[in-house]
């Protein structure tokens, strides 16, 4: 009963400050009415009812955000890039993403070393023994989002290399059918939205930087570095190679293309060959035993069978 009653406490707890920080709904209401004082499409009425709600999930961050990211926060502007870096290569571009990441390192980690601390003192364990479990267990919690990031990031970046030959081979044809390469690149952003939605958000993102007025190889550099593909620094260096020597660059496009291709290819082939390998324990520790229970198991109680009999005699 006191183990239940401890986490009530804190269930409510919690509750009530996140009850506390959110906005009062009369005037959040009120604050719609009055914008939408010049506004005349539902459009734009529903448009101010998602931004209200993202302004009250955003305040929620901000005043929570100051007491959990203060022992996790980067000591230097280096050490800051570099997580804002690794958040955009996951996909995670929002203004508040390394604020949630940081502040999600300390709540998962009070909360899981809370929990084991409960569990262990419910069970009666000893202090050396529950104060060791509860630092593991708050350890563990604490760079739990540090592995899911870099999950993230590897699976992103997979998806950008696994599409990449496809986009390229567009980009030779649009080019080869006459449109400049900054229209080559729109028109693949645009086309393979469906087929390869990562890349397809990174050509556009590149596209609006180089309307802005940023120069194209900068774009693509800024493209490379979120995207964190050697690959595509690699095509990044080829175009901008292209431009400064006169070279065709969809020739160089072409190549580019083939060469992925081709070691796309070669990494299927090597994971189809490493199979083999990685079947061995498996069937050592689960098949192999069935095998022989079905195939000894009876001439093993037949020999027993006949032992016994053998000896009563």
């Amino acid at each position: 009963m006191s183990i239940m009653t401890i986490v009530i406490m804190i269930v409510i707890s919690v509750g009530l400050v996140v009850y506390a920080l959110l906005p009062n709904k009369d005037d959040q209401a009120e604050a719609i009415r009055r914008r939408v004082a010049g506004k005349k499409s539902t459009d734009d009425l529903a448009l101010l009812r998602s931004d209200a709600k993202e302004s009250v999930a955003s305040k929620v961050v901000q005043s929570m955000a100051p007491f959990a990211t203060r022992p996790v926060m980067p000591k230097n502007a280096e050490e800051m890039s570099k997580l804002n870096l690794k958040l955009a290569t996951a996909g995670l571009r929002e203004e508040n993403s390394a604020t949630i990441f940081l502040a999600s390192k300390t709540i998962v980690a009070i909360l899981l070393g809370l929990l084991v601390c409960i569990y262990m003192w419910s069970q009666g364990a000893e202090t050396n023994k529950l104060f060791g479990w509860t630092v593991m267990a708050a350890g563990a919690g604490f760079w739990a989002p540090n592995f899911w990031l870099s999950m993230a990031a590897n699976r992103r970046m997979e998806q950008v290399v696994r599409g990449l030959p496809d986009s390229l081979d567009l980009m030779v044809i649009s080019v080869e059918s006459g449109l400049a390469l900054d229209s080559a690149i729109q028109r693949v952003g645009d086309e393979m939205k469906n087929v390869h939605p990562l890349l397809s958000e990174e050509f556009q993102i590149a596209t609006l930087e180089s309307q802005m007025g940023i120069p194209r190889s900068e774009a693509l550099g800024n493209m490379a570095t979120r995207t964190g593909v050697p690959q595509m620094r690699s095509l990044v260096s080829i175009v901008n190679q292209a431009e400064r020597f006169g070279t065709s660059i969809a020739s160089a496009l072409r190549n580019q293309a083939d060469a992925l291709r081709v070691k796309r290819r070669q990494e299927a082939e090597e994971r189809a060959q490493k199979t083999t390998v990685k079947l061995m324990a498996p069937l050592i520790l689960f098949i192999f035993p069935a095998i022989f229970v079905v195939l000894a198991g009876p001439a093993a109680l037949r020999l027993i069978d006949t032992m016994g009999s053998t000896g009563g005699l």
